[in-house]
């Protein structure tokens, strides 16, 4: 007799639609990290891979997607990092790659959206304030990723919550959105919902993730956060950085103006586990991960609960 327990029921909406897949949960596109290894086995679960490109190494982040087509027939996204990666023809790369959405971000959403929909791409743009947001709408996007400031990495020096952001782009425009930024269970994903979202996407859960390419270390320090042991670093500068609290990070935590080239060892901490190396961009929410679990687990889990958090409000109806 099996013990396998069968994956939730699909969730249906504009979101799922436009990605073609059984779950509207799609995993950051993280330097180095979303790659196939990771990105493989999110799409396998039922939710979105995505792929990278912010780390510049393009010729490796097309090895990486022939990779993915080996490792999931399922659909998958890529990422535009427009302030990282500075290849003009980065459009016609993602294109020529095959791929059926992309994420645009750091940057100006006029700049690619044309041509990326022109090709017949669906575009999403990460925004995290509401004239950004309006802004792409405007430009002609497909959805939006609407970002917390919670969240980790790149952000907008001016942080708003997603508790206060979402709702009030939500309140704004018409198209679908997936909320980032604090997301990592099902009582999160049911409250970006309730503040107008269609989908979440999830990156410090991810980080955490046994299929994660990144070294143990990180992952237990994510584990061992508490809620407080992140920093936002270039309060008053740009970019604005969320990342996880070390000695290294402490101590540029005072300082007015923090150079990118922090992330010269970035290698030596990702993959080789010096987290005095660089700095390990986590969001808030780790002080809510309590364990590793593999990628499956944590998206099935998140749909069940988010079904079952959604009957429990029902109460109140």
């Amino acid at each position: 007799m099996s013990t396998e327990v069968a994956p939730p029921p699909p969730i249906r909406n504009r979101v799922s639609e436009l990605l073609g897949v059984d779950y509207p949960i799609v995993q950051a596109p993280m330097g180095w990290i979303a790659r196939s290894q990771l990105a493989s086995a999110v799409s396998n679960a039922g939710a979105l891979g995505i792929i990278e490109t912010s780390s510049g190494e393009l010729d490796n982040v097309r090895a990486e997607i022939v990779r993915m087509r080996e490792l999931t027939s399922r659909p998958f996204g890529v990422n535009i990092a427009q302030a990282f990666v500075r290849d003009p023809s980065i459009a016609e790369f993602v294109i020529e790659q095959g791929v059926r959405f992309v994420t645009t971000s750091a940057g100006d959403p006029t700049k690619y959206t044309a041509t990326l929909k022109g090709a017949g791409l669906t575009v999403f743009h990460v925004v995290p304030t509401l004239a950004a947001a309006l802004k792409a709408v405007d430009a002609g996007v497909d959805g939006l990723v609407v970002e917390g400031g919670e969240g980790g990495g790149f952000k907008n020096p001016r942080d708003v919550s997603t508790m206060v952001l979402l709702p009030l782009v939500a309140s704004k425009v018409d198209v679908p959105i997936i909320a980032a930024g604090g997301i990592t269970d099902g009582p999160s994903m049911a409250a970006a919902f309730a503040l107008g979202a269609e989908g979440v996407q999830m990156g410090t859960r991810m980080v955490s993730a046994a299929e994660s390419p990144v070294h143990h270390n990180w992952k237990q320090a994510i584990v061992d956060a508490a809620e407080t042991d992140t920093v936002f670093l270039n309060r008053f500068g740009r970019p604005g950085l969320r990342a996880l609290r070390t000695e290294f990070t402490s101590r540029l935590e005072r300082e007015q103006q923090v150079d990118l080239s922090v992330f010269g060892r970035a290698l030596d901490l990702y993959f080789g586990g010096d987290m005095e190396a660089a700095i390990a961009l986590t969001g808030q929410v780790a002080g809510r991960v309590e364990s590793v679990e593999p990628v499956e687990s944590i998206i099935h889990g998140t749909v069940r609960a988010f079904r079952e958090c959604l009957t429990q409000l029902g109460r109140y109806v």
